[in-house]
């Protein structure tokens, strides 16, 4: 059993990578009062600040560092669609992007709620309404991956609706608290680590 060095500055987590290779059965789930819009054309900093609001505790931070004109090329491909979760006075409470870029796979590249919708039994619903979007005719697969640095019920959530583990990996990258990406206080749950 061997250990490797995460180096000062830097974050680890163990990627799980999950795929369903059937479509299931639809489940009637209540919407509780949430409804998902689709954003054909979304703004890139009004998609960041859903990003970052639905993300920041898990440190998702892969958008705010890419160029806008990549994220908005990529926001805005036709083989990629987002959703914002929006809540009964239109607030966006989740985010949802789908990418049909590599058919007959369907990726689902974000899905959350904000944190405080963690738990509500939102994430079934928003779960149910995603695979009635990836699953499409010409749509054999639909994967996901989640880390460790996600939620802690996340991995045990996928496996839940279905997905199947197929391959884990180990994931080290600069501390987006430390690079100014993210707020220094996102993610307290994640050790911050500036020297060793």
């Amino acid at each position: 059993m061997g250990l490797t060095q995460v180096l000062a500055g830097q974050c680890a987590a163990i990627v799980t990578h999950l795929e369903m290779l059937e479509r299931p059965r639809p489940q009637p789930v209540r919407a509780g009062g949430l409804r998902l819009v689709r954003w054909p054309q979304p703004d890139v900093a009004k998609y960041r600040l859903l990003f970052t609001r639905v993300g920041a505790p898990w440190l998702w931070f892969s958008r705010a560092v890419m160029p806008g004109a990549a994220v908005e090329a990529l926001i805005g491909d036709p083989a990629v669609e987002i959703f914002a979760v929006t809540d009964p006075r239109g607030i966006e409470v989740g985010l949802l992007e789908l990418d049909f870029r590599e058919l007959p796979n369907c990726e689902i590249s974000y899905f959350g709620l904000v944190p405080e919708l963690t738990g509500s039994g939102h994430g079934r619903w928003l779960m149910a309404e995603t695979l009635a979007r990836a699953w499409r005719k010409d749509v054999t697969r639909v994967w996901v991956h989640t880390c460790t640095l996600d939620h802690p019920s996340a991995l045990n959530f996928y496996r839940a609706q279905g997905f199947i583990p197929y391959k884990r990996e180990v994931e080290t990258f600069l501390d987006p608290r430390l690079t100014g990406n993210l707020p220094r206080d996102a993610a307290p749950q994640v050790p911050l680590i500036e020297v060793i």
